[in-house]
Formats: C-alpha cells, structure tokens, sequence
C-alpha cells in the first residue's frame, strides 16, 4: 500500500489494479471511498481497461480472430509498477505480458496518476499504443463514494447534484450485462438525483448525452460535498449495490455491448483508437469540501 497526503487529504493506492483505497479528508476525519465490505461489493475504485463493462460472449474480435475478455478487463486485476512517489504525487505503470497478448494483442504501456492540489485528487490515465499497427481501447473510472458520510445519517438523506440543468434518459442494460434499446427518463429539466435504497434496483443508469461535467454528493443536513469533475469523459454511470451504503460516480469512455449485436472491438461503442507511437491522456478529479 502507498501513501500520499497534504494538509487536506490522505490518499492510499495498492499495487494491485493500481487501485485507489482512501480518500480521508483530514479536515473532518471523513473516510470517502467505500471500504469495499464483501457483503455488499468487495471493491474501492476499479479501473476500467481496455474495455468498459460486459463483452458478447465474453470476447472482443480482433480482425476477426476472438479474444477471451473479461467484464471491464483485465487492468483491475493486474499488479501494476510503481513508477513514482513523491509526497503528493505517485504514478503506476502497467505494460503487456505474455498473458496480457493472448487475450488483448497489442503492445502497451498503461499509466494511472494519483496528485493531491489542495483540496482536489487528480487522477490521470495515459494510454501509449507500443505495438506497429493501430491499438482500440476504452477506458473508465468506478469510484465507490462512501454514502451517508457520517454514522448519524440516512441514505436518503442524500441526493446527486449535476453541474448543470439536464434532461436525459438512461440507457438500461438488461441482466446479463448488456444494452437492449430500453431507455427511461431520469433527469426532466432538473439537475438533482434523490438517492434511495432501490434507485440502483435495475442495475446502474448510464447516460450518454449529459451536458454537466461534474457531479456532486450533497446531503440536506450539512454542507460537506464529495464532487467528481469528469471533463472529457462522454459518458457517466451511476451505481450501487441495493440497499448499500455507498454511490459509484463512473466517469467512462466506451461501454458495454448491445445484446444479440455481435461488432470487431474496432467497432464497439465508444471506442478509441490510438495510432502506433501515439498516446492518450483523458483525466478527472475528485473534490471534497467541508
């Protein structure tokens, strides 16, 4: 486990899935990042790579050859090199093995960035394409918010902010994982989502066409905010297990395939395509205040 604080925060990381752990603010002792209780969900922040949510059949295909690949990849449940540490700043590294090139065939190099400025964590990821033919990927966040933030509060005491008055539909996924045409209003000229035990109880709502770029936890009894800035992302999940007390705020880039609709990885929704040498650097930023 690695360390880094300042005078407002304290963040830890593991090696494995460079995965974030902690978020406390040292200002009000709150511990924001779910602590991953195998009751409900036994994990703090996963990172999505190099794909987002569920594959036809459990495989990509890659100039129509087929490629095992798990739900959201394999990133999460590798063991990445630290790389750099310093007091504020720590930055991981995950490049292709022999095993990584039976189920993804290219060669990659896969950085996540951890920076405190203040009040803010900047998490950063940067994509290199190190193989000699053009490289596709998508690439998500999946922080658990810890939710109420103090002992004496309800879930439902809580409620979503967006940076912006949105009306937008979710795309419903059906319960194998995938999308099946199904959308249903979520946000009418309005900006807040109220949180409630079964708000998640059909699975996440994914958007695809928000206009906000931030997304803020907000509680009626007091002014202590967690806020997710998520500039460059184009599309957002918003999940949790029922009746759990935490929120996922997912910044994504790509997402899950449409049942029974069979595509080469190049195809799948959302995808990114990075020429040979070139790199990709998307970020967002965790917020607290309080």
């Amino acid at each position: 486990m690695h360390q880094i604080e300042n005078e407002f925060l304290k963040i830890r990381v593991r090696d494995f899935g460079a995965e974030l752990t902690s978020v406390l603010n040292k200002k009000t002792n709150i511990e924001h990042l779910w602590q991953a209780d195998e009751n409900f969900w036994g994990w703090h922040a996963p990172v999505l790579f190099p794909v987002v949510g569920r594959c036809l059949n459990d495989e990509i295909i890659i100039d129509g050859v087929k490629y095992p690949i798990e739900k959201h990849g394999f990133a999460r449940k590798s063991t990445f090199k630290l790389l750099e540490l310093s007091q504020e700043k720590m930055i991981f590294s995950l490049t292709n093995t022999d095993e990584t090139l039976k189920i993804y065939p290219y060669e990659f190099e896969f950085l996540i960035g951890y920076r405190l400025k203040g009040n803010e964590l900047h998490v950063s990821y940067e994509v290199r394409n190190k193989d000699d033919k053009p490289m596709y990927f998508q690439l998500g966040g999946h922080p658990a918010f810890a939710t109420p933030f103090n002992n004496n509060e309800q879930y439902a005491d809580y409620y979503l902010e967006f940076e912006q008055t949105e009306t937008s539909s979710r795309h419903f996924i059906d319960a194998d994982g995938f999308f099946d045409g199904r959308t249903g209003p979520v946000l009418k000229n309005s900006n807040t989502i109220q949180l409630q035990n079964d708000l998640f109880k059909d699975d996440a709502l994914i958007f695809k066409d928000l206009k906000s770029r931030q997304v803020s936890i907000k509680s009626k009894n007091h002014s202590h905010t967690l806020t997710v800035k998520f500039t460059g992302f184009n599309y957002l999940g918003l999940w949790a297990k029922k009746n759990a007390p935490y929120v996922c705020i997912e910044p994504w880039l790509g997402c899950a395939d449409t049942a029974n609709k069979s595509v080469e990885l190049k195809d799948r929704e959302g995808i990114i395509m990075l020429e040979p040498g070139e790199e990709f650097n998307p970020s967002f930023t965790i917020q607290t205040i309080g």
